[in-house]
């Protein structure tokens, strides 16, 4: 129930609006001066403030100025006679909600007020979910015990507050956009926008449009003013996934708006100040693409003031445990369902599992388990059919010597049997292999794989 504060020196105007707005559903306190509205205003915190703009002592211009600070100030609507609008006019500028004119009309002080409800509703809507964003991506909020995951947030915590750019690498699934929105917000940032793109998923001739904006008359069908990221994300962050695929012509554009901290819209002649924080993350190796001229040397320094790799999910297992939690009661939400956890047989399952698509699939894989579950926990019967381990019979059974085994040689071993058994054709290997094309093709380039001497017909390992 919204809380209003009614500010009159005359009595009989108090108890006509305390009758009209109680009768409209509000809780009204009422106070003879501006002195004790503001001890009312301190006492019940409303939503809304209607005063007088002349009283004795301070007037309802003076009370906005001295309206306590804090996250949200409630709404104020200044009473005024029809001789003294323009002071009216002024405290709006000064912060005022809206006025009503002396003598005053029930229907116009019921609208007035429910837009005013309206309004502070919507704000504290905002500051709801703005403070639920801040704790889920507050660094509590990131789930990993894992050493490596315990470095990665040792430095998300000391690169946060600045503004330096970030340069994230890791295969696709393994958190890369989670890690950018910590950094976001927890930097000084965080209350600005936070917009992201995912650069291999935009055509070459589309993707300049998006980031820069254009002017009507560009290009054809350009018929109105597009604001691109850039500008949309102004005291805020724009976090570029996948840079590795951006477009070298796009690579030179952005590289000068990250020197000249200015944009040009296409077709353009003017340039745009922007103050705008760079996050990029790629699976790509981009030294290596350096190296063939894919990639601009001078951005890629440019990018990676401070970088963060982070490990694939068969890289930290030890995180599993508390991810299966977190994605059951996650899903447990949202399916109303009431598991309370996995069995040891399940559990063990999803640790000895090589997780080709990383946490991404991990979800995905409790998320249907929840779904099917018809019982208090998740079993080895609810996950099977997910990590393709069928019986007795599974390709997953290996013993391990006791002098160990290597294991990027036995990755490295079924990447080329697949090539082979697919005659080179890597995106059917990749779904042989369970993985997506981009985590196949990164490790194809982490391999030194995808040279055409190394995988194409002349190489007799690779021969059907």
């Amino acid at each position: 129930m919204p809380v209003i504060i009614v500010i009159d020196d005359e009595q009989r105007q108090r108890n006509i609006l305390e009758t009209i707005l109680e009768d409209e559903g509000y809780e009204v306190h009422t106070a003879h001066s501006a002195e004790k509205g503001l001890e009312l205003i301190k006492t019940f915190a409303p939503d809304i403030v209607l005063t007088d703009l002349k009283m004795g002592g301070i007037s309802g211009l003076q009370l906005l100025a001295a309206l306590p600070d804090g996250s949200v100030k409630p709404a104020v609507i200044i009473m005024t006679a029809y001789g003294t609008i323009s002071s009216a006019v002024e405290a709006m500028k000064k912060g005022a909600f809206d006025y009503l004119t002396k003598p005053l009309e029930k229907d116009a002080i019921v609208m007035t007020v429910q837009k005013a409800a309206e309004r502070m509703q919507l704000i504290r809507e905002n500051i709801t979910l703005r403070n639920a964003l801040y704790e889920k991506f507050s660094m509590d909020g990131i789930i990993g015990s894992s050493r490596r995951m315990q470095e990665i947030m040792d430095v998300v915590k000391k690169v946060a507050p600045t503004s330096v750019t970030v340069l994230i690498f890791g295969e696709s699934g393994t958190g890369k956009e989670l890690i950018a929105r910590a950094v976001h917000y927890n930097s000084l940032r965080k209350t600005g926008p936070f917009t992201a793109i995912n650069c291999a998923a935009i055509p070459d001739n589309l993707i300049e449009s998006e980031l820069f904006g254009y002017e009507p008359g560009a290009f054809t069908g350009a018929t109105h003013r597009k604001i691109g990221l850039f500008e949309a994300s102004n005291k805020g962050t724009l976090f570029l996934d996948e840079i590795g695929d951006l477009p070298l012509l796009t690579q030179t554009k952005l590289l000068r708006v990250l020197q000249d901290k200015e944009v040009r819209r296409i077709g353009g002649h003017d340039s745009i100040k922007i103050d705008v924080r760079i996050l990029a993350a790629t699976n790509k190796d981009l030294e290596k693409e350096v190296s063939r001229s894919k990639f601009r040397e001078d951005l890629f320094y440019r990018l990676k003031v401070v970088t963060v790799e982070l490990p694939s999910l068969k890289e930290r297992k030890e995180d599993i445990p508390p991810l299966v939690d977190f994605f059951i009661s996650k899903y447990n939400q949202e399916f109303g369902k009431r598991v309370k956890g996995a069995s040891e047989g399940a559990l063990k399952a999803l640790n000895d599992y090589y997780w080709p698509g990383n946490i991404r699939q991990l979800e995905s894989v409790v998320e249907r388990a929840v779904l099917m579950c018809d019982s208090e926990s998740i079993s080895l019967a609810d996950i099977r059919g997910e990590l393709k381990m069928p019986g007795s019979s599974s390709p997953f059974d290996i013993e391990i010597p006791d002098e160990g085994i290597n294991f990027e040689e036995m990755e490295k071993m079924l990447i080329k049997k697949a090539m082979a058994k697919t005659n080179n054709v890597a995106a059917r290997a990749a779904r042989l292999l369970g993985m997506s094309y981009k985590t196949f093709w990164y490790r194809l380039e982490k391999f030194g794989l995808n040279d055409g001497s190394q995988i194409g017909e002349n190489n007799p390992d690779l021969r059907t």
